[in-house]
């Protein structure tokens, strides 16, 4: 199976980075370094969780979800990896990224213009949430995780955190799309920081799902 391989940033591996497909370019790649490749029938990331996100981004903005599908190999811990099952062996998560079977997943946006590939966290939060039209916060939460649902499902896996003395309770919900309106909060997004606090957030499945290569 053809592919592009992307080596984003600092995590050019000698194996990878030695090979004729690939083209090194920085962390979070934008427009300039991933557009010109959106032709490819296959794009495999070499990265972090933040540079998937920025190139299922660039997907996204192009329309090109229908057609391209995304490889990945992680750099380093990766909620996206736990979430779906992929290798953190280099060498076979590249070699499955290449040559494996597409397996359609979901694809979770936010209405800032970003999308979440593993783990988005809001911390602390005090204010009301929706899982849908089921309100499922009101009040204080440690911080509230969201992932897409690696069952399928309507979406999204949203858990509100309460820490306490001995452990934490948590409360989970399935959504397709869940909402916060709250006190201004810090949003951390596949590992990144969102530049400014937020006073509202919502997450969302999108219309189309993402064509990830797991080799399942």
């Amino acid at each position: 199976m053809h592919g592009i391989v992307l080596a984003c940033g600092n995590s050019q591996l000698p194996m990878i980075t030695q090979r004729d497909d690939v083209h090194v370019v920085p962390s979070r790649p934008g427009k300039d370094h991933v557009d010109p490749h959106l032709d490819a029938e296959r794009l495999v990331v070499v990265g972090t969780d933040a540079d998937l996100a920025a190139v299922a981004l660039r997907l996204l903005r192009k329309e090109k979800l229908g057609s391209v599908t995304l490889g990945y190999v992680p750099v380093g811990d990766s909620p996206v990896a736990a979430l779906w099952g992929l290798s953190t062996d280099p060498a076979r998560a590249l070699d499955i990224a290449l040559n494996g079977d597409v397996d359609p997943v979901p694809f979770v946006r936010d209405d800032v213009g970003g999308v979440l590939m593993g783990l988005g966290v809001l911390s602390p939060v005090r204010g009301v949430g929706y899982s849908d039209a089921d309100n499922v916060l009101r009040g204080q939460a440690s911080r509230i995780e969201c992932t897409p649902d690696p069952e399928g499902g309507l979406g999204l896996v949203v858990r509100i955190v309460n820490k306490r003395l001995l452990g934490s309770r948590v409360r989970e919900s399935r959504p397709r799309a869940f909402q916060l309106g709250c006190l201004p909060t810090t949003a951390v997004l596949d590992g990144h920081k969102h530049p400014r606090p937020v006073d509202k957030w919502t997450w969302y499945r999108h219309t189309e799902d993402l064509r990830l290569v797991r080799g399942v």
